[in-house]
């Protein structure tokens, strides 16, 4: 296995992270009033805190280097912020699941570009299979909380 390539654990943590989008989603799907207002704030928050920890990512990353490139801290930073906005709605808001599928969409293309630059493209299998499910459950979390 190449060193920088996804460890056994790895996949299955990331995959067990998935669980509290696909279960937060089909908790929106399946309640109502004051008890799907829950859900989606959940599973908003759990959004957020996962697209700040992607952008985290970049500033490990950065760090590699002897003099950090400024471009990795800037997007390193960019997802929290993305994030917290989702969460400055008042909640509960479909926009915010909506805004945070699209927010990881988004961070997966620009990992695209940087993982290759930065010689761990072998984890983009992985994060490209991570960010379809997550943010699959975010749109149909925004879907269901707007019924």
């Amino acid at each position: 296995m190449h060193p920088a390539a996804p460890s056994p654990s790895a996949r299955r943590l990331g995959l067990a992270g998935l669980l509290p989008f696909v279960l937060g989603a089909a908790w929106v799907w399946t309640s109502r009033g004051a008890v799907q207002a829950q859900a989606t704030a959940a599973l908003a928050a759990y959004g957020a805190v996962i697209v700040s920890f992607l952008g985290g990512i970049h500033w490990g990353l950065a760090f590699r280097h002897a003099v950090p490139q400024r471009a990795l801290l800037v997007w390193g930073a960019v997802p929290s912020l993305l994030g917290w906005l989702a969460l400055a709605l008042p909640l509960p808001h479909p926009l915010a699941l909506a805004w945070l599928g699209a927010t990881l969409i988004a961070c997966y293309r620009v990992d695209r570009r940087v993982y290759a630059d930065e010689g761990v493209a072998a984890w983009l299998p992985l994060r490209l299979r991570l960010t379809v499910v997550a943010s699959l459950s975010c749109f149909a979390g925004a879907a269901g909380g707007a019924l």
